[in-house]
């Protein structure tokens, strides 16, 4: 099993870590891990692993069997060898970026209240699927609304639930902007803004930042229809 460091400690850039086992596909994976592995949306980390002298750069990171993550090379090199403490650090430039937009996503989840049936994100923009008949007419509001929760500062912090507890409270559910999975083991809330005055609360496993004012500036992009009851919204970083 892979310590999710990245889970405990979003910021956490560098971090030493011992060579587990190689895939038979040739990745890696670490019994601890500051490298994201891509999912719910938002990309796999890059970066590089170091030992002894030698370096392999890190192209993504995925989800291997059961609660493995592995690190993919970015080119044919020799690896660490099992057991190896290795040194890892993140492109955290683009990691940071993939954490803004988001966050941003839940905000967006927000001001657009409809139904979210897809998303993406890169180190520049991202987007949300709703499930929605008509366009959004007032992209202006739309964007001042967004910008206006970032300006607000909002902390943006996480918690667990067990299926158990949410079970026995069921009118926890209506406090969420998305039903939690029902896949078994805990279920991550992340909250943005205080608990007891919340803007947004949904499970999710992705990286986020502390607080929304860290997103930046953002810009409505293209709304596209895909669908009858489906309309894709961008959303990019200013910068």
């Amino acid at each position: 099993m892979t310590r999710k460091l990245f889970r405990d400690d979003p910021y956490l850039r560098d971090a030493e870590a011992r060579v587990l086992r190689h895939t038979p596909e040739g990745g890696v994976v670490l019994d601890a891990s500051v490298f994201y592995p891509k999912g719910g949306g938002q990309p796999g980390d890059s970066g590089v692993l170091r030992w002894q002298g030698q370096v392999m750069p890190v192209a993504t990171t995925v989800v291997g069997e059961g609660d493995d993550i592995v690190l993919v090379p970015a080119e044919p090199v020799a690896l660490p060898p099992v057991g190896a403490q290795v040194l890892q650090s993140l492109d955290w430039d683009r990691r940071h970026r993939h954490m803004r937009v988001h966050t941003a996503l839940h905000l967006m989840s927000v001001v657009v209240p409809f139904g979210v049936t897809g998303g993406a994100i890169s180190a520049t923009h991202g987007r949300l699927d709703f499930d929605m008949p008509e366009a959004p007419q007032d992209r202006e509001a739309l964007e001042t609304a967004l910008n206006h929760y970032v300006e607000q500062d909002a902390r943006v912090s996480d918690g667990w639930i067990s299926q158990a507890e949410l079970d026995a409270a069921p009118q926890l559910v209506t406090t969420m902007a998305v039903q939690p999975p029902r896949t078994g083991g805990d279920i991550r809330l992340v909250r943005i803004g205080e608990e007891d005055d919340w803007i947004d609360l949904q499970p999710c496993g992705g990286t986020h930042v502390a607080r929304t004012g860290e997103i930046g500036a953002l810009r409505l992009g293209k709304i596209e229809k895909k669908g009858k009851m489906n309309r894709r919204i961008y959303l990019h970083l200013d910068s």
